[in-house]
């Protein structure tokens, strides 16, 4: 496994898709921060420098990964914001890149692999395979 010198800030409060994505990022060469909740990831964007993040959509309010995103890119609008969610599959409600007030840069529906998302993150940071 070769280090990527890379790190992803996670917030996902289902602990078994944080467990599975840490593992794939951290098998591929990233660094992880993992956290379990938008308080501690709130904590984790105002403490550590980190390259990009994935936010779980929905955790203690509706609309968590969109406050975390949009702190995300307040601090640097640099850093790649990946939000994963369940909502589509729930309520039939999708979401996109064409809302600019959304400040993510791509959208994974839960259920994915985590393959997935550490494709789309090394996309995202233009990273080479």
């Amino acid at each position: 496994m070769t280090k990527l010198n890379k790190t992803i800030l996670i917030a996902d409060d289902d602990f078994d898709f944080l467990f599975q994505i840490r593992l794939k990022l951290e098998t591929e060469g990233f660094d992880v921060i993992a956290t379990n909740s938008q308080k501690e990831a709130e904590n984790a964007i105002r403490k550590f420098e980190f390259d990009a993040a994935v936010f779980d959509l929905m955790m203690e309010n509706d609309e968590s990964g969109f406050i975390l995103a949009y702190k995300v890119k307040k601090k640097n609008p640099n850093i790649p914001v990946v939000i994963t969610t369940a909502v589509s599959a729930e309520t039939g409600i999708f979401f996109n890149n064409d809302n600019k007030w959304i400040k993510a840069d791509i959208y994974l529906e839960k259920g994915l692999e985590s393959d997935c998302v550490c494709k789309e993150l090394k996309k995202l940071l233009n990273i080479e395979k």
